[in-house]
Order: C-alpha cells, then sequence, then structure tokens
C-alpha cells in the first residue's frame, strides 16, 4: 500500500468569509468553489483552488468553519483563535484495503471510513502515528479537479 497525491490541505478557521478573502486578496486563489454544511461534521466547508504553474493546477485547501461548540473543529479553534492548519489529505484507490493496512501497522485510525467533502469516503489517522500530522486519507474522487471533485451543496 502506498499513499497516492496529496488531494488537499485543511485549514481551520473561525471565519470562512474571512479566510476566502485572505487566499483571493493575498495568496491568488484562482477559485473559490461554493461553501456548503456538512451536518454530520459539524461543519461548514469551502474548497479553493490554489494557482498552478505552466497550465497545471495548483494545491486545493479545504477551509473548515465549526458549525457550533459540538463541532470537532470547535475544539481546534478553541486553542488557535486565528485557525491553522488542520490537516493533509492522501488519496487511495481502496478505502478499505487502505484503513486495514494502517491498522495492521499499528496506527490509530479515528472512525470508520464515512463520505467526506468530497463525496467519497475517508477516515483520520491520528497524528501520533502519522509524524505529528493529523492526516485524512480519502478514496481518490471518480472526478478530477477541473471536472467538480468537490460536492456541491
Amino acid at each position: 500500500m502506498k499513499l497516492g497525491r496529496l488531494n488537499h490541505i485543511g485549514v481551520a478557521t473561525p471565519s470562512l468569509e474571512a479566510s476566502l478573502a485572505y487566499y483571493r486578496d493575498v495568496m491568488g486563489a484562482t477559485l473559490a468553489h461554493e461553501p456548503f454544511e456538512l451536518p454530520a461534521q459539524g461543519v461548514k466547508v469551502c474548497f479553493v483552488d490554489t494557482p498552478g504553474e505552466d497550465g497545471t493546477a495548483g494545491t486545493q485547501i479545504e477551509l473548515i468553519e465549526p458549525l457550533g461548540e459540538n463541532s470537532p473543529i470547535h475544539g481546534f479553534i478553541a486553542k488557535n483563535p486565528a485557525g491553522g492548519q488542520h490537516h493533509m489529505c492522501y488519496e487511495v484507490p481502496d478505502i478499505h484495503a487502505a484503513k486495514a493496512w494502517f491498522e495492521g501497522l499499528g496506527k490509530k485510525v479515528l472512525g470508520e471510513p464515512r463520505i467526506g467533502a468530497h463525496g467519497t469516503p475517508i477516515f483520520f489517522v491520528h497524528p501520533k502515528d502519522m509524524n505529528g500530522v493529523l492526516t485524512e486519507i480519502m478514496e481518490t474522487p471518480k472526478l478530477r479537479r477541473g471536472t467538480e471533485n468537490h460536492r456541491s451543496p
């Protein structure tokens, strides 16, 4: 088992609106997708595309705002009031094979696979087992960036 490409970097934020302005005005984001809520996960999400080079797509940033005090992101924002990098997400061809592989290595998988913001199955691996980085593992989307690889509201 090998991890696939880096799909996105998750950034927790207390305000999607302020973060969207930052990524557009300061970081040169080329596209901000329509924000949408994932009530089951307690978050509001917006994907932002960064500029690429020589006709390639840049890295996608997933902005994550808590939907309330019960959101798992709420605790992160409480500790980091300005927000910050929350996780990195890598693609795999088969989510269940990946989960079994991580567990076989003794890694702590956080929960069962569930549908993530791209509409494909995901799970997270504890940062203590991933060199200090909360890591999201997602099944490779059927459609790639530029062809709507994010979930619409």
